[in-house]
């Protein structure tokens, strides 16, 4: 079936696959992945209306190769890559990853990747209902979002909270999803991945302060400093003075 993508269509899916096999590697090394392995990228595919999905092979598979779908946004498979038998993507089967997140790549076109993901304390935040400040320097040093919301009435669909969520602060890289993991997004799987590490660790270390008595917001010039480290210091503050 892959007659029906192009030479550059199957050049971009080669490219997902290798950098999606670095990311679980990295993800999965760091202990950043639960035991499960749930973690699954959704792909734009520029000027059209495909999506190439991934997921992590399950940990009780014999076959632990990186295997793709390749789907429409209405549901129509080009390509499936899973074994017979196997888990599909999605409870909709592979045509349900073209779908999935259709809404956030119809109404976003800044975002070109979705990445869905379980990690031990962002999963730990999301079962207490609570919205994630960013309140670890590391994490907060590339992005100049300063929290992910939470993702708590699943009547309203997931796409539909993300596009609302990036309309309310463009610089929102996630949500929260209550009672399970967390979806993130961005230019790419590697960037969105190692943001993934980031905000796991500094969820990590917020999750030990509560011990302590909780995480403290940051004190006086420490967000010029790091946003200046990663050239966002500009923007960030434009942002502190309307707040101010």
């Amino acid at each position: 079936m892959t007659a029906s993508l192009t030479s550059q269509q199957l050049s971009q899916l080669d490219q997902a696959k290798r950098d999606f096999a670095k990311a679980f590697r990295v993800l999965k090394e760091t202990r950043t992945l639960t035991a499960t392995n749930t973690y699954q990228a959704y792909v734009r595919v520029p000027d059209s209306e495909l999506v190439i999905a991934l997921h992590a092979p399950n940990p009780w598979a014999d076959d632990q190769e990186i295997r793709a779908v390749v789907a429409s946004y209405s549901g129509e498979v080009v390509l499936d890559e899973t074994l017979a038998g196997s888990s599909p993507l999605s409870g909709r089967g592979a045509g349900g990853n073209g779908q999935r997140y259709a809404g956030v790549f119809q109404k976003r076109p800044e975002v070109n990747v979705v990445i869905h993901v379980h990690t031990p304390y962002l999963g730990g935040w999301a079962s207490a209902h609570r919205v994630l400040p960013i309140r670890y320097a590391a994490s907060q040093r590339v992005t100049l979002a300063r929290e992910l919301p939470l993702y708590l009435d699943r009547r309203q669909p997931e796409h539909a909270f993300i596009v609302e969520k990036i309309e309310e602060n463009p610089h929102t890289p996630a949500i929260l999803e209550a009672n399970g993991g967390a979806t993130f997004w961005g230019t790419g799987i590697i960037q969105a991945s190692k943001l993934i590490l980031l905000i796991e660790e500094g969820a990590y270390f917020q999750g030990l302060a509560e011990i302590f008595g909780g995480s403290k917001e940051f004190g006086p010039g420490v967000l010029e400093q790091q946003w200046k480290m990663t050239g966002l210091w500009g923007e960030g503050q434009k942002l502190l003075e309307q707040v101010a």
